[in-house]
């Protein structure tokens, strides 16, 4: 097994009502008066979500246009975030930034070369041989497959430290003049945001004394003739988000069947589980989500909430609520839970938890 330490969860500084939000936006990526502004005033005000943080002052990206402009924000902002994660992250895990042995770092809202854990090297004081794993194309997933990654790592270097980061931009994909149904649903939902996880494998953290859920195994599972439903065209103007009605039918179809098959390899059912830590997908998803579960009404209530606060954060949102659940505490030593998470493909992960004694 490997343990999670600690998570830092942060957000950009600008935070904004959705309905600002809608008022700004709407104008960017619709005509005055047109049928179109009408429907992403619906999806908007329907989607879950009271308040977003954004990368940029609301008013300013009405001056973002191209997709260089875009990326170089990316970049220069999200190493800034991504920098107060990790400080963060390792400050509560009582580590420094020396100790790092491993960094996967996941985005799918920006592309770099060489990629922002690498520019985290210098400014943080990270070592300079530490090992590390940039991806991309992982999508909404890559906060849960990354967890499940790291654990991979750590299973087989036990006395290390490693770290999953996490850093989303999704306010600077916007596509201006873009009308289609999925563009006003996504301009509706995604926010800012960036989070880092420390994990420890078993011996370090035997010998720290580290405390904290317990990464007991993994799953993960790509749906067959799912590849349309969610991901990105990427073209001249960047990232053009594709996003199918049909997405939560395939949620709801598999879901449960892939947690039940996980669960049952640990002697454990699907009522056996207090704990639910779900990405933030939206209203539809989370609905979804729970349907195929069956699970009773306020399991999802920490990813409900931080989908009110802060949107769909893409790889960062299950990581967010994850901070909430341990910030939240109350679970009892030898108690399961459960971290999942949905992306491109489709496919999912899946995570199982522990809480061992003195957590």
């Amino acid at each position: 097994m490997s343990r999670i330490a600690a998570v830092t969860p942060v957000l950009p500084e600008f935070c904004y009502p959705q309905q600002e939000i809608t008022a700004t936006i709407g104008s960017l990526l619709t005509a005055d008066g047109s049928p179109r502004r009408a429907v992403l005033e619906r999806l908007h005000a329907s989607s879950g979500v009271r308040t977003r943080h954004l990368a940029m002052p609301l008013e300013d990206y009405r001056d973002l246009t191209t997709f260089g402009q875009a990326n170089d924000l990316f970049i220069s902002l999200g190493t800034d975030l991504a920098e107060r994660a990790l400080r963060g992250a390792l400050s509560a895990a009582g580590l420094v930034p020396e100790d790092v042995d491993f960094i996967l770092f996941t985005s799918v809202t920006g592309i770099s070369a060489p990629s922002i854990d690498a520019l985290l090297v210098s400014r943080l004081g990270l070592r300079r041989d530490v090992k590390r794993v940039p991806v991309f194309g992982l999508g909404c997933v890559a906060g849960a497959a990354g967890i499940a990654r790291v654990h991979d790592y750590l299973a087989g270097h036990p006395a290390e430290v490693a770290v999953l980061l996490s850093v989303e931009l999704c306010s600077l994909t916007m596509q201006p003049g873009d009308d289609s149904m999925a563009n006003l649903v996504s301009s509706g939902l995604f926010g800012d945001g960036a989070s880092a996880v420390v994990m420890v494998g078993d011996a370090r953290a035997a010998a720290m004394g580290l405390v904290g859920p317990d990464v007991v195994a993994t799953r993960s599972n790509l749906y067959p003739d799912t590849q349309g439903v969610l991901g990105w065209d990427i073209g001249g103007s960047g990232f053009k988000i594709v996003l199918a009605a049909s997405l939560a039918d395939v949620v709801e179809q598999h879901l449960g069947n892939d947690v039940a098959d996980l669960l049952a390899a640990h002697q454990l059912k699907i009522g056996d589980v207090p704990t639910w830590v779900a990405h933030t997908g939206g209203p539809r998803i989370l609905e979804a989500a729970a349907r195929s579960l069956d699970l009773p009404a306020g399991a999802f209530d920490l990813s409900w909430r931080s989908l009110e606060r802060v949107g769909n954060l893409s790889s960062s949102g299950v990581l967010h609520v994850l901070a909430d659940t341990l910030a939240r505490g109350g679970q009892q030593p030898g108690e399961p839970g459960v971290l999942f998470a949905l992306g491109p493909g489709i496919c999912a992960e899946l995570v199982l938890l522990s809480w061992p004694d003195g957590s």
